[in-house]
This record gives C-alpha cells, structure tokens and sequence, in this order.
C-alpha cells in the first residue's frame, strides 16, 4: 500500500469512534469514495453492516453506537428518554444493572434506517414518536458518555415527563413512582418550562402530583399559575381513586389513603 493510501486509511480508522456505525453517506462527505470504502472491505479493514452502513473490522457495536450514528451522521432528531435515561444517571438504581428495553423518542414521522434493528443489539426498542414538547424545543438535555464518544440522552426532567407519558400501558404507576422519589434534585427553572411547554395535562397532573406525594422542595418553586392543566377529569388507571386536587384518578390505596 503506497504511504499516500496508507495516510488515508489511517485517516479514517483515527477519526471513527470505536463502538459506532458509519453510513454511506457521512463516509463519502469525507472524502472516501464508494469505490474506496469496497476496498477498505475488501482489504478487511471495514465490514459490512448492511446496505448503507460499516462498522470497523471486528469492532463489537452496542445500541448507544447506532444512537450515536443517528444523532451525529444522519441528523436526525431523536435521543434515548423517559425510563431509559434515568436509568443512564443512575435514578433507577433499584432496576437490575442491564435493562433489556430502551426507550427512544422522536418527533412524529421519524423514519429509522433498516440497519438499526433490535435484535442485532440484543435489546428491544421501544420507539416513542410524539409532539410531548414542540419538535423545535431543546430544553432538558444532556450527554452522556459512552467509550469512545457521547450520546445526546434526556436530562432527568425531561425524561420524567416522558416516562409518565407511557403510565401506566408501558410503564407501571408504581415503578414511576419509585422513580420519582429520587428526583429530589430537579431544577426549578427547567421544571418549569418543560411544563408550560408539555402538550399532555395527564402528564402534567400527574408529574405534579408524585412530586407532591415526595414533597419534593423544587416544587414549592414552580408558579403553577402559569402551567395551563386543562379542564376534566382524567382516568391514568381504571377503578381507582380519584384525586380531585388534580382531578386524575389513581391506584386505590396509594399513600394508604382509601379509595
């Protein structure tokens, strides 16, 4: 291999972070061609992961990796939310080391490329396409840190908000409770405009009334007066009691309070 091939393979294995995909089209906008990157494969230096997308030779790939990929490469706006990422912070500690669901979120119309299946991650996704939060609104995200490169994730507010969302057909009301009594170091301000920008009130009431059942000190920080908690009842499960502060009705003796 001449030094100046040599230079550009070099270039390539460098730049790529270990433990995640490169597309087709991201590849080419630096510089290597189709041509060059079937010789790459072809040498053993890249393999194959499907149509459109490599990963380094003998390189083993986990789901943050495709995530990456999809944030950093293809642009597209969806990251890993709800239970998920309290889980990656450490607020669900109390759930075995390795979950075997993870929870993704992206605006409606999100269209996911073939290679990024489950079963080749060991791990079933369960992708949430909503209009939760505005598709241009970016508050309450963070990173987080995985190997060799970063994935864009929830910050803990957000990812509450996401998770009630889900209570209680894929999320049970107690585990989101459980969750919640961690949340004891919120930030007000996010808090705040996370829930006058939510579009569900179920997710709003509900939010608020865990936090009230923690006692949570952020919360005597909100000005609810600005938080617009619709009108009606709302049923978050059947046969339960009704909490007519919030006008939701919840498990029967929660809190050991009667039905």
């Amino acid at each position: 291999m001449d030094t100046e091939k040599k230079t550009k393979i070099n270039r390539l294995i460098n730049q790529w972070p270990k433990g995640t995909v490169g597309v087709t089209s991201y590849l080419t906008s630096l510089g290597f061609s189709y041509e060059l990157l079937r010789r790459y494969k072809g040498s053993g230096w890249i393999e194959k992961l499907e149509r459109s997308a490599y990963i380094l030779s003998g390189d083993e790939i986990d789901w943050p990796g495709a995530l990456y990929t999809l944030q950093t490469q293809l642009s597209l706006h969806v990251h890993v939310g709800g239970k998920t990422a309290l889980e990656l912070k450490g607020y669900a500690h109390y759930l075995p080391a390795k979950q075997n669901k993870v929870f993704i979120y992206g605006k409606r119309g999100l269209i996911l490329p073939a290679w990024f299946k489950e079963d080749r991650f060991n791990v079933t996704f369960v992708v949430k396409r909503t209009n939760l939060f505005p598709a241009d609104n970016r508050e309450g995200f963070t990173e987080f840190k995985e190997r060799d490169f970063s994935i864009g994730i929830a910050a803990p507010e957000r990812a509450a908000m996401e998770m009630l969302h889900l209570v209680p057909r894929e999320v049970g009301f107690d585990e989101a409770q459980l969750i919640m009594e961690n949340l004891v170091t919120l930030r007000p301000a996010v808090v705040q405009r996370l829930l006058t920008a939510c579009s569900s009130v179920k997710v709003k009431r509900l939010f608020l009334y865990m936090a009230e059942r923690q006692a949570h000190t952020w919360l005597s920080k909100l000005d609810l007066s600005k938080i617009d908690l619709g009108k009606g009842k709302r049923m978050i499960v059947p046969n339960g009691r009704y909490d007519a502060k919030y006008q939701i009705t919840v498990p029967v003796d929660r809190e050991g309070i009667p039905a």
